[in-house]
């Protein structure tokens, strides 16, 4: 079968996955904040999700443990911990972002699984939460690797390389959020076709280190390589 074929079907099929995963869940009922919110939390929507993403990448390269305190957030830098708080109950979870999403409009951070039942998430599906930034886990953040560093272009930054189509669409997925030219270049080696997840492509080396440092510091993997021009 045709690997494109492929990558398209499962591109179709994540997408889907995504925007249906929380399908059965009930719509959000709107529930009052405090008209006076304490210092630095932020009104939210809180989603979760699970067994459907259990044990594969998450945008980190952690593996998603739907058992682990984890969540899933547009912009916070990997290893941000975050206080979650349903405004309905006052009950609160802190969890660690480890993962890019959710993907559904109207929605701002994926428990897992373990957060989301901590606060009686896994019943209403989704929920007004408040968000409270505690700290970040510094581990997270990544150094820069290269590979080539010559004045000659197109340059590229890879964040991941995969056997499996699967996880590079939901890399690219992640990525897309804020990477508007982030893409999938598929490669044969010795009859194995890998699927590397890149942003790109650079005509000069210095736009793509400014752009692999600023991936590291978010805690994705940045590897600076030459990149094929057909993307």
């Amino acid at each position: 079968m045709n690997n494109r074929f492929v990558l398209r079907v499962a591109q179709c099929s994540v997408l889907l996955a995504v925007l249906s995963s929380c399908s059965s869940r009930q719509a959000v009922q709107q529930k009052p904040y405090p008209q006076d919110l304490p210092s630095g939390q932020f009104e939210a929507v809180a989603s979760w999700y699970g067994a459907d993403f259990h044990g594969r990448p998450t945008a980190s390269g952690e593996i998603f443990d739907m058992h682990a305190y984890t969540c899933a957030h547009k912009e916070d830098p990997f290893g941000t911990q975050v206080k979650v708080t349903l405004a309905s109950s006052r009950k609160a979870v802190e969890c660690t972002v480890n993962d890019r999403g959710p993907f559904a409009a109207g929605r701002d951070i994926d428990l897992s699984y373990a957060a989301a039942r901590e606060i009686g998430l896994i019943g209403p599906g989704t929920a007004p939460v408040l968000l409270q930034v505690t700290g970040r886990e510094m581990s997270y953040v990544k150094p820069v690797r290269v590979q080539s560093s010559g004045t000659r272009g197109p340059f590229a930054v890879q964040v991941g390389s995969f056997a499996e189509s699967i996880n590079a669409v939901r890399l690219k997925a992640a990525l897309k959020l804020n990477y508007a030219n982030a893409y999938i270049q598929e490669t044969a080696i010795n009859g194995t076709t890998f699927y590397r997840v890149r942003v790109g492509n650079y005509d000069q080396f210095t736009n793509a280190s400014e752009t692999a440092e600023k991936l590291g510091q978010e805690g994705y993997p940045a590897y600076i390589v030459r990149a094929d021009v057909q993307m």
